[in-house]
């Protein structure tokens, strides 16, 4: 009898013991993991998720950023929409330079990356040099060009003295020419940054790929369009995304350069936002201006959550 109680006592420690170690498993692999994210959610939940709430609501009153906001449900929406002829041209400049910078970079830094691949003396040079005007500060960049666009004392009107007159002109200063000029000054920086995503997306395609595309007898350029766009295409999608998102949220270039003019030809809702704010102190309406903008950006990335969803390879 005292035998058959020890060894009841025996299983019932060794069940308990089972227990035990079943809560710590859970306890590790479950709440350990929250444990240390936390922090990360607490920080997000203060500076991203308040601030949201925040402009979601001031967007609904009319409000001069100081003192009490008079709620005026979706006026500032009705105004946005129906009346605000400079939000309709900022929106249309913000898809302009979202088609220049889906094309034009985009084409220049493949390009430049299939290119340098290739190389392997002195390649890092070619890569620092490409990649410097990344780095520069955006108020740098702009004084540079500003310089050189100069009509009376810029690059042009050196070209002028020497017989090619048509760069002398005052590009950021036309309503033609404001926002190209600015978009071009932007991609030279960008369009670097690109190159190196993509050179180094084409050094991780396996060799034995190119090789035997040589052996069947491809060309240069099926090459590329068989082993090298899909080998880096995940790099190019999202490449894809982050520019449409910044094409969207661009302000910094713009702003310095000529802070929207002249008379609006560069206006972009980024820049919108900050007159509406600052100048007109008008922040509630300013607030429905950034809530379309949050919009935007999140509909571009719900589109490729759906083609993810849907199989897409991206």
């Amino acid at each position: 009898m005292s035998i058959a109680r020890t060894g009841d006592a025996g299983l019932g420690r060794l069940g308990q013991g089972q227990r035990v170690q079943r809560r710590h498993r859970v306890v590790r692999k479950k709440v350990v993991p929250w444990l240390f994210a936390l922090p990360t959610l607490a920080i997000n939940l203060v500076v991203i998720l308040g601030p949201s709430i925040s402009a979601g609501y001031y967007s609904l009153t009319e409000w001069s950023g100081v003192g009490a906001a008079e709620f005026v449900g979706l006026d500032n929406y009705r105004r946005l929409f129906t009346e605000d002829r400079s939000f309709h041209r900022a929106f249309l400049n913000n898809v302009i330079y979202l088609i220049i910078f889906l094309t034009l970079p985009m084409v220049m830094s493949l390009v430049a990356a299939s290119l340098l691949a290739p190389i392997r003396r002195a390649s890092m040079v070619y890569r620092i040099g490409l990649f410097i005007p990344y780095v520069l500060p955006s108020v740098i960049t702009a004084f540079i060009w500003t310089s050189l666009m100069d009509p009376g004392r810029g690059l042009g009107s050196q070209l002028a003295r020497i017989g090619i007159p048509w760069f002398d002109q005052p590009f950021l200063g036309r309503s033609s020419t404001a926002l190209p000029s600015i978009a071009f000054i932007d991609n030279w920086h960008w369009w670097g940054f690109l190159m190196v995503l993509f050179l180094a997306g084409m050094q991780g395609i396996p060799a034995d790929l190119y090789e035997a595309a040589r052996i069947d007898g491809a060309s240069r350029w099926q090459e590329f369009r068989d082993v090298t766009l899909p080998g880096i295409r995940p790099t190019i999608v999202f490449m894809i995304l982050m520019t449409s998102i910044g094409a969207f949220l661009v302000f910094d270039y713009i702003w310095i350069l000529t802070q929207g003019g002249p008379a609006g030809a560069s206006e972009v809702l980024a820049t919108l936002v900050f007159k509406a704010a600052f100048n007109n102190f008008e922040a509630g309406y300013a607030a429905a201006i950034g809530l379309v903008m949050s919009l935007l950006a999140g509909a571009i990335i719900s589109v490729f959550v759906f083609l993810r969803r849907r199989g897409w390879e991206i």
